[in-house]
């Protein structure tokens, strides 16, 4: 019986595919609506959606990637410009913390779910090592971080940072663990 409610509760959880989005209408982000597509798409900035499986986008999420937590939206500008210019010699790798400067839903339950999605994205990176947020000074944003799992991490003069931990789980290391001794056993077949 219990093996048969887990089947039915993965059964029903929705799929999604993070893809980058070569451009996004700005004006339907309710966010930052005042950023534009070019500001988006320059300096070590990207843009992600989910799309789920009838192949509709379902949330949207913009990024900056830099070295450093930024208090601004122009502090941020400069941070990306400085980590993309720093990316030249470093065989493209631009900043270590993925900066979500924006994001929002276009169906119900997108946003948790792209929330999901970059995780394991940045999870799995190699050079990525923070997903810090650069949110609005609002309830909303403090609340769906906060619900979310993320942690604040400082309040500023116009906007909030929140981060998500994305440390490995111990099932993570232990796994690690177990691979790295196994790649390591020698292995005599008489």
């Amino acid at each position: 019986m219990v093996l048969k409610k887990i089947y039915k509760a993965l059964e029903k959880s929705p799929k999604f595919e993070l893809i980058e989005l070569p451009f996004i209408d700005v004006t339907e982000d309710p966010v930052r609506p005042e950023l534009s597509l070019e500001f988006r798409q320059s300096h070590g900035r990207k843009i992600y959606g989910i799309r789920d499986e009838e192949g509709d986008i379902a949330a949207v999420m913009c990024f900056a990637f830099t070295h450093d937590i930024p208090k601004s939206v122009e502090e941020m500008d400069a941070m990306s410009r400085d980590a993309a210019m720093q990316a030249i010699h470093r065989a493209g790798v631009q900043g270590t913390i993925a900066i979500a400067y924006t994001v929002w839903a276009k169906k119900k339950g997108g946003g948790k779910h792209m929330v999901n999605e970059v995780y394991k994205m940045i999870k799995e990176s190699n050079h990525l090592s923070r997903l810090v947020t650069l949110s609005p000074l609002t309830d909303m944003a403090r609340k769906f971080h906060l619900k979310n799992g993320a942690k604040e991490v400082q309040v500023n003069l116009t906007t909030q940072n929140f981060e998500y931990d994305i440390e490995l789980s111990e099932w993570e290391k232990l796994k690690g663990k177990v691979t790295e001794k196994w790649r390591n056993t020698t292995w005599s077949i008489k």
